[in-house]
């Protein structure tokens, strides 16, 4: 049995780009802190990779800071003790500064029923109720793909003329559709190497020009005196090969044919079955992102069939170290537990074709019709 798989939200496969530029990092034995000939061929490797990552981003290169990934470089972004403004839409990443021990710190932004930010916070104008360090903006949220306009919330901030940092979680959008650093209104942009089919375990804070950061890892000063600690050379050539084949295939328009594959998954499935819901489908979403729920029929349950049966889906983020709660994405949107806690995450990749597609929505028809027949 061939296996499909269709979890590309979580992790993307590793770029050939990306594994040939890793294979070749492995022969530089020089650290990039070093003054002499293997030192500057290490150091040349990193600033190369500066570069690629930075022309994906569309920012300087002087602007990116690399990290171990996405989560570090939020908790890099976001100074000790600041009070932070986000959505409930966001990744753990960021929401656990809006979080501690379970109790909001601050407001919650609103969103309406297809996860799209209103401009209000419980109700209330920006104007009059943010009073916060950061504001975090999602450019596109993992589980359900719906994009954000940062860069109209982010002015609706700069009219506050108040000192608010802007802090853009890029991870999911970059490689998937244009980005620009300077239209997204960011004054901190997180990304991360996997999601574009570089490696685990690498990523990078990108930081406007002017703005001071305060170190969290303190040692010898690299990344410009903002984290401490030997580069991981092998790993960041690995993402910036990655970035620039990304940054080609969003410029060919490959992933609007991936968009494509998406509707017609979406238009087999609804056709077929009324019980299910797919979220955010009024909103502008990722061409690769499907996020439906069919209440009562628990998300876990559909991974571990369809995983069975040889797909590899998700019932949310995969960075919740295996945990199975109801989406707080959902939830957050408005949706009760029970249908927050149906909801499944199919994400495409450039290497799904229409008969994964096909061979999905035909398994998962199947089990759903089992579902309704045990429940009538």
């Amino acid at each position: 049995m061939r296996r499909v798989y269709l979890d590309h939200n979580a992790t993307a496969p590793l770029r050939p780009e990306a594994r040939d530029a890793m294979l070749a990092a492995m022969d530089i034995v020089g650290n990039p802190s070093s003054v002499h000939a293997e030192g500057r061929a290490a150091k040349a490797l990193v600033e190369r990779a500066r570069a690629q990552v930075a022309g994906l981003i569309g920012c300087d290169p002087g602007d990116i800071v690399f990290t171990s990934g996405a989560t570090e470089a939020a908790s890099l972004a976001i100074p000790e003790g600041a009070t932070v403004a986000s959505a409930g839409i966001e990744h753990d990443a960021v929401l656990s500064w809006v979080q501690k021990d379970g109790v909001d710190l601050t407001r919650l932004l609103d969103v309406d029923e297809h996860g799209v930010l209103t401009g209000t916070a419980q109700g209330d104008s920006f104007d009059a109720s943010i009073q916060d360090d950061v504001v975090a903006l999602q450019a596109a949220n993992s589980e359900t793909g719906v994009r954000q306009d940062t860069l109209q919330h982010a002015q609706k901030l700069w009219a506050l003329k108040r000192q608010v940092l802007i802090l853009v979680d890029a991870v999911q959008a970059l490689g998937k559709v244009p980005f620009s650093f300077a239209n997204s209104g960011a004054d901190f942009v997180l990304a991360s190497a996997h999601k574009l089919g570089g490696p685990k375990g690498v990523g990078a804070l990108v930081v406007k020009h002017g703005i001071d950061v305060k170190p969290r890892i303190r040692g010898g000063g690299q990344e410009m005196g903002r984290r401490s600690g030997t580069e991981n050379v092998i790993g960041i050539a690995g993402f910036g090969a990655a970035a620039e084949a990304a940054a080609r295939d969003v410029a060919a328009g490959r992933w609007e044919e991936i968009e494509e594959l998406r509707k017609i998954l979406e238009n087999t499935l609804a056709a077929s079955t009324n019980a299910t819901i797919f979220v955010g489908k009024g909103a502008n979403r990722l061409p690769n992102t499907s996020c439906f729920a069919t209440p009562g029929w628990k998300g876990e349950s559909q991974v571990i069939q369809m995983d069975l049966a040889g797909f590899a889906i998700s019932a949310g983020s995969a960075c919740s170290s295996g945990k199975v709660r109801a989406s707080s994405v959902l939830r957050a949107m408005g949706y009760d537990e029970e249908t927050a806690s149906s909801a499944i995450r199919v994400s495409l990749g450039l290497d799904t074709t229409a008969e994964d597609v096909q061979r999905f929505a035909e398994v998962w028809l199947a089990k759903e019709r089992k579902f309704r027949a045990r429940a009538a």
